[in-house]
């Protein structure tokens, strides 16, 4: 089976990521899930993904809350990589190690100026498939 690329960012829950009860709200989730998006493209050397890749398909699944001041790991693994779509796994787990939340993320190439999906470009698929071999 491919090992595809993986990168992860540790964060603390912030008042500002919280509800009135003080537990995560769920859009804290994607935004960390975003950050280590971000990070394994940085790892990749692939800048130009960002402006380029929406998001077509986001499935979250809750397990536990996160509280307040509580660290948090946020990870990101590519899963599939398609000719004109990607799709990643996340994870969101807790200090204790516990799962938070998992789920998925797709992302399409529509490159700035075009209104449709393309293929992915060439330099992308060669730095997903040298991550493989890391």
């Amino acid at each position: 089976m491919d090992r595809f690329p993986e990168a992860s960012v540790e964060r603390t829950v912030e008042w500002v990521d919280t509800d009135a009860s003080g537990h995560q709200h769920n859009s804290a989730i994607l935004r960390w899930v975003e950050a280590a998006e971000a990070e394994l493209f940085r790892l990749l050397d692939l800048p130009d993904y960002f402006p380029n890749a929406p998001r077509v398909q986001q499935v979250i699944n809750y397990k536990a809350k996160l509280w307040f001041g509580q660290r948090i790991t946020a990870m990101v693994k590519i899963q599939a990589l398609g000719r004109t779509s990607m799709t990643m796994a996340f994870e969101v787990t807790s200090d204790a190690g516990e799962v938070a939340a998992y789920g998925t993320v797709t992302t399409v190439h529509v490159p700035q100026g075009t209104t449709s999906a393309q293929p992915w470009p060439e330099h992308l698929i060669r730095a997903v498939r040298a991550g493989q071999e890391s």
